[in-house]
């Protein structure tokens, strides 16, 4: 198939087009309906007459922007109509919500009369928290958002002029950083007078650029002083006096080329003209001025962008206008000014100076991206786009007197972040719980870029106190190769040369002597980082222990359970899954330690998994999963898990739960409800703890559910040790994974297994003696 089928198949697939309108509130039953339409819909309405800002409380306004084109400069391929136009619009609109969670209606007017676009659009203001005008052509497009901008009171923002300056700029700032180089005192060419190329010499200029120091040319050359034809009062701005005329000419000297024209219009002479190292961002689509191998091939010194994704440094649109339009929306911004403009190149800027996520470096399957030549912009695929750019955005609104509320802007970013998802949600309450007694935490993988990047993120929350394990000398080398500068907020060890090693040694052999192991190997084996940093734990130098990245599951426990081994009472460790959907978090296990638990086991198994969910602050909903539904079966793996759930409740430990359940009896609360209302959990909302009969069904169904359900897996959370220990999956090299399972090593050791059930559990141990 070739590209063009692929790209026609792609939009004619399945629903026409690429978006459409879901509805966010219930209607299924007939209250619904009242409620949603008439009669109680007019309840809203009386009140935004009386108050018209309660708009915003009870509409999509605030979250709703409208995308407007005349489709007279749609991509490259000029004036095609405002209906060809429609498909890119609604592209857009995907990007928007993909990107920034704003929904977009797409608006194609078909006039080519700037006072149509005009009337229409400020006759829609109700509607819309904002405006994004969208491929119209230069010079309407200067006149269109001008008069708008004077005639509105919501933002109005013309991407194709401000997207790409922003963006420029950003990489700009960065490049003569590199360079550098100082903005007030560099020469800048700009080839292209059309309204990207407009916008970026006068952003350029908000940025620190000197007016006279820019260079602009259109199709005719230089614009300069005097100059009649193809001027215009936008043009005419940068008009100077001065003999050059072309391209060539310009060039001379220039320590920067911005592009928005056309294909291989830059030669390598031109190039080679250039001052030492030249920034050149070649910025026309689909292909641009100069290739980066011939720019490079000019002259090695160059910083280089494009508008391709194929090369260093992609000058992407939507790094601006989705989070630009986030922060205006979220402060109900008047309008989209320069400080608000300038405050998101800022941001980007500096968030390409911050370690890259391994997330982001395997969406772009590279294994190394950092701040340098070819790495001055942002990815578009960076979650963290959203929070740096939008609260920027928001708090310039604010600073610069057009925002119409006033927020705290370091909690508008815990919002951003649980935009991200509601595994972010979820976890930023555990993270702040963490943040109130911090824990010393051991990282017996110390050396490992993943937990590196993790403990600054961990130092940067003030969750924990990381303890990393390794050669002094490499992780030094580390952290200042991916600048990291976090090597005061770290103790780094190593066991080699740690002063108390003879006595972690002889802690080592008195715990294991009588289990086969002599002196000897003991003063081996504790130099072994995982033994190491259990033994850290067991003698309380240390709160807890994550591990994983580059061991095997049971390379983890075996040392954990040899070392600190398990609480007072329990029998069986078990492996704990928070499983995160779009609207509710469920709990499953055992899904990694137990393969065939009995009865007695699976008692164990949730009572060990309800006790950490409600130290994690969820109030657990206990079902006992099978094949069977309250006894319908008798065979013996269904009567297994009645006994498990017969012990459970002889017991009397305060704990929610009930089986034996099929899981869409669990789960369902019409099911129970209706079906079985003399459960327990008939009523309650269904479970959110679910235990499995044994490993395979547990294992199945928490990958099942990630992979073909879109969870996130957040686990295994290790459940039954003495201390804190807790396990990363081999090879996952996401350092988010690894603050997630922090927070829950210091949240499990603030309250040092010490619940009224762990109690219970240690008493009936005693009384089980």
């Amino acid at each position: 198939m070739s590209y063009r089928e692929e790209a026609l198949a792609y939009h004619r697939s399945g629903r026409r087009g690429k978006i459409e309108v879901t509805v966010t509130k219930p209607c299924t039953t007939q209250r619904d309906l009242s409620l949603a339409y008439t009669p109680g819909v007019a309840e809203p309405c009386r009140d935004i007459e009386k108050n018209p800002e309660d708009i915003y409380q009870y509409t999509a306004k605030g979250n709703l922007v409208a995308v407007v084109t005349n489709g007279t400069a749609v991509l490259g391929l000029g004036d095609i109509g405002a209906g060809a136009g429609k498909p890119v619009m609604e592209g857009k609109g995907v990007l928007f919500k993909r990107f920034a969670d704003i929904d977009v209606f797409d608006l194609e007017i078909d006039s080519h009369d700037p006072e149509d676009i005009i009337k229409v659009v400020k006759l829609l203001e109700p509607t819309f928290g904002g405006i994004n005008l969208e491929d119209i052509k230069a010079p309407e497009c200067f006149y269109i958002e001008e008069t708008l901008k004077k005639q509105m009171n919501i933002p109005v923002f013309h991407d194709d002029q401000h997207g790409t300056a922003i963006i420029s700029g950003a990489g700009l700032l960065n490049a003569l950083e590199i360079a550098n180089k100082r903005i007030d005192e560099i020469k800048i060419v700009v080839n292209g007078a059309g309204a990207a190329g407009i916008a970026c010499a006068e952003f350029y200029i908000e940025l620190g650029a000197r007016r006279e120091n820019i260079v602009l040319l259109d199709t005719k050359g230089v614009i300069y002083k005097g100059r009649k034809e193809g001027m215009n009062p936008y043009k005419e701005r940068f008009a100077f006096d001065t003999d050059m005329r072309t391209l060539t000419d310009a060039m001379k000297g220039a320590d920067m080329f911005c592009g928005l024209s056309g294909p291989n219009i830059l030669t390598r002479e031109m190039v080679r003209s250039m001052a030492d190292r030249p920034i050149i961002f070649a910025m026309a689509n689909p292909d641009p001025e100069i290739t980066y191998d011939e720019a490079k091939a000019a002259r090695e010194d160059v910083i280089m962008a494009t508008g391709r994704s194929d090369y260093p440094n992609q000058v992407n649109n939507v790094l601006g206008f989705p989070f630009i339009f986030r922060g205006a929306l979220d402060v109900r911004a008047t309008q989209i000014n320069e400080t608000m403009k300038v405050a998101a190149a800022r941001a980007l800027a500096a968030l390409t100076k911050e370690p890259v996520p391994y997330s982001v470096m395997r969406a772009y399957g590279v294994e190394k991206m950092e701040f340098g030549p070819e790495y001055i912009i942002p990815k578009p695929f960076d979650p963290r786009v959203l929070i740096w750019e939008a609260s920027a955005v928001a708090k310039a609104a604010i600073d610069s007197g057009v925002a119409k509320i006033k927020i705290d802007i370091e909690q508008y970013k815990e919002q951003l972040e649980q935009r991200l998802g509601v595994a972010r949600q979820v976890m930023r309450v555990f993270i702040n719980k963490a943040r109130k007694a911090p824990k010393r935490i051991v990282y017996p993988e110390g050396e490992h870029p993943t937990i590196l990047k993790a403990s600054e993120l961990i130092v940067g929350e003030g969750m924990a106190y990381p303890v990393l394990i390794g050669r002094r000398e490499v992780i030094e080398q580390r952290l200042s190769d991916m600048r990291l500068d976090i090597e005061k907020s770290v103790d780094i060890i190593n066991p080699e040369t740690f002063p108390d090693i003879e006595k972690y040694a002889r802690t080592i052999y008195e715990l294991r002597r009588r289990k086969g192991l002599v002196w000897e190997e003991a003063r081996k084996l504790i130099r072994k980082p995982m033994y190491f940093g259990n033994m850290m734990v067991h003698l309380g130098e240390a709160d807890g222990l994550i591990a994983g990245v580059t061991q095997h599951y049971s390379d983890v426990i075996r040392p954990a359970l040899q070392v600190i081994g398990m609480r007072p009472g329990v029998n069986k460790v078990a492996g704990l899954y928070m499983m995160v959907m779009k609207d509710q978090v469920y709990f499953f296990a055992d899904a990694t330690v137990n393969i065939d638990p009995t009865a007695e086991d699976l008692a164990e198994i949730a009572i060990l998994c309800a006790s950490q969910v409600r130290r994690l602050g969820v109030e657990p909903r206990v079902a006992m999963l099978s094949f069977s539904n309250f006894g319908s079966s008798r065979h013996p793996y269904a009567e297994k898990v009645r006994q498990a759930t017969e012990i459970l409740k002889k017991r009397d430990l305060g704990i929610l739960v009930d089986g034996e359940m099929q899981a869409d009896t669990a789960v369902v609360p019409r099911i129970l409800d209706e079906l079985f209302p003399f459960s327990d959990l008939a009523g309650k909302g269904g479970a959110n703890v679910l235990i499995f009969p044994n490993l395979s069904a547990g294992n199945v169904a928490y990958k099942l559910l990630q992979r073909l359900g879109g969870a996130q897996a957040i686990g295994p959370i290790l459940t039954g040790m003495r201390k804190p220990v807790h396990v990363l999956q081999i090879g996952d090299f996401d350092e988010i994974d690894v603050v997630y399972m922090t927070a829950i090593a210091v949240l499990d050791a603030q309250t040092e297994y010490n619940t009224p059930l762990d109690k219970k559990l240690a008493e009936l141990a005693q009384h089980r003696r």
